[in-house]
């Protein structure tokens, strides 16, 4: 730390320098015509001959990620957004900035203009012919030009991160590709994309523990939304047919390699369908998007982890789907356990599956799945017709009325989607978040609450609909074989620097 401080204490000195020779070091507007990358696409194959032969001048910002002094010269390179490359500066050439170079810091960021020309080492250069000084950075990058190793670091410095490690601009950057090919896929389709509240005055569409807030004007608590879901059903009975939603959830519970608090979700929801109808159109969503950010259906999985080291995953349709109970009377679990609460928990206690004494016998069931199912499906899988006390807005199945019509996406052993046919009878509605809250009055934080609106628009009448919910990280991360979240999320929460 005291060697940093006595390096931003020089390079205070050198900013001061510069000020005193008349160069701003914060400097002003720079009107940049031409991009690092574009440069190397369109002159990379000519020879020296032919780029002399052009005489093009260019005008490029970036910020200086090497820097070589040899007195009267210099060499640096540049990067901007799209890419780096070389200049250089002679005090013959530029004049009026004969100081400039004793000046100059990795780090800074320097406006140029100039032509361009091959050095005898064969590599592209901008000859500047004029310079602007546009940023002086006070504190050193990390390891010189080397990049940035630290895991902690990179997270909680993510703007460090982007200019160290290029690879995570280029990871970040096929992440809001991916976003825009979500909405262009649903848009294609018919969808309309909305906005709904992110405060609701009672969470639900999700069982998860919220945050809690105050709105002083109002005098009401209030909590940041779960889930979108209740909203866009509520859309739904206003009219609309085909809606979707790209924006943030939060839940208020731990942070790990599979859970953020923030996050983001893809939520949408079409009059007339069921799950049935779903699985087919997940598949050919998420296959799609495969494609588009990969060019390929097969994507390299596991590299290193505990499940699935050097793992293909497929993406080609059709998916296997598989009842909860088949799935796990297939991985050795007795089906007895489906019965009652007493098998399931008799069960939990043989296997030493820890559960919260409260829980009721739905998750039981839903800890029994994720630690004898969940990690082992690592191809896309669809397991489906959960227990209703998992589901309380999820539609009964007619022929199991002790099950719903619902599925979840399993991929890399991770659920990735949740859909269901929609619950639209609001007697049924209502006895659910009943059971609900007598739940969450039992202790279970998790449990819905009663929201009398909700069941007040669906007594107006929703038609039969089918939702679904994808986790836009989870789902990049699958894509891109990365195997924590915070990895893909640009500002992860962490914990307070000591």
């Amino acid at each position: 730390m005291e060697e940093t401080n006595e390096l931003i204490q020089e390079r205070i000195k050198k900013l001061n320098r510069l000020r005193d020779a008349g160069v701003e070091p914060y400097g002003v507007p720079f009107a940049v015509k031409d991009r690092a990358s574009d440069i190397v696409d369109r002159f990379g194959e000519l020879s020296k001959e032919e780029i002399e032969e052009r005489s093009e001048k260019f005008t490029i910002a970036g910020r200086i990620i090497s820097f070589r002094n040899f007195g009267k010269t210099a060499f640096a390179h540049i990067q901007d957004a799209s890419g780096k490359i070389q200049v250089y500066f002679s005090k013959n050439i530029i004049a009026g900035n004969k100081d400039v170079f004793k000046n100059l810091d990795i780090g800074d960021i320097i406006g140029v203009k100039g032509p361009l020309f091959r050095t005898k080492t064969g590599e592209l250069t901008v000859q500047i012919n004029e310079f602007t000084m546009l940023c002086k950075s006070l504190r050193p990058l990390p390891e010189k030009w080397h990049g940035l190793k630290d895991i902690e670091t990179r997270c909680r410095q993510r703007y460090l991160d982007l200019i160290v490690n290029p690879h995570i601009r280029e990871l970040f950057t096929k992440r809001s590709r991916l976003t825009q090919a979500i909405r262009k896929f649903f848009d294609n389709r018919g969808f309309l994309e909305v906005e709904t509240p992110m405060m609701h005055r009672i969470p639900g569409g999700a069982t998860a523990r919220p945050f809690k807030t105050h709105h002083n004007a109002l005098g009401i608590d209030l909590y940041l939304r779960i889930a979108p879901e209740l909203y866009l059903k509520k859309l739904l009975v206003g009219g609309y047919e085909r809606v979707y939603e790209i924006n943030k959830n939060f839940r208020n519970e731990g942070i790990s390699s599979k859970h953020n608090p923030e996050f983001t979700m893809l939520e949408f929801y079409i009059s007339y369908k069921d799950y049935n109808y779903l699985m087919g159109f997940t598949e050919e969503l998420i296959s799609s998007l495969c494609r588009e950010i990969n060019g390929d259906l097969r994507v390299p999985f596991g590299g290193g982890s505990e499940t699935g080291e050097g793992e293909i995953i497929d993406f080609t349709p059709p998916w296997p789907r598989v009842s909860m109970v088949d799935a796990m009377e297939e991985q050795g679990v007795d089906p007895d356990v489906f019965g009652s609460r007493e098998k399931a928990e008799e069960y939990v206690d043989k296997k030493k599956i820890d559960i919260d004494k409260k829980a009721g016998h739905g998750k039981i069931l839903d800890e029994i799945f994720k630690k004898k199912v969940e990690p082992r499906l690592i191809q896309p899988t669809f397991i489906t017709d959960y227990p209703v006390e998992l589901s309380p807005l999820a539609k009964r199945k007619k022929d199991a009325p002790g099950f719903v019509e619902r599925f979840e996406l399993f991929i890399g052993g991770r659920e990735v989607a949740n859909a269901f046919s929609e619950l639209n009878d609001p007697i049924d509605q209502r006895e659910r978040f009943l059971e609900q809250v007598e739940a969450r009055n039992k202790g279970d934080e998790e449990a819905n609450f009663m929201d009398e609106d909700f069941v007040r628009a669906l007594e107006y009448g929703m038609p039969p609909a089918a939702g679904e919910g994808i986790g836009i990280d989870r789902l990049f991360m699958l894509l891109t074989d990365t195997h924590s979240i915070r990895d893909v999320i640009l500002f992860p929460h962490l914990r307070p620097e000591k």
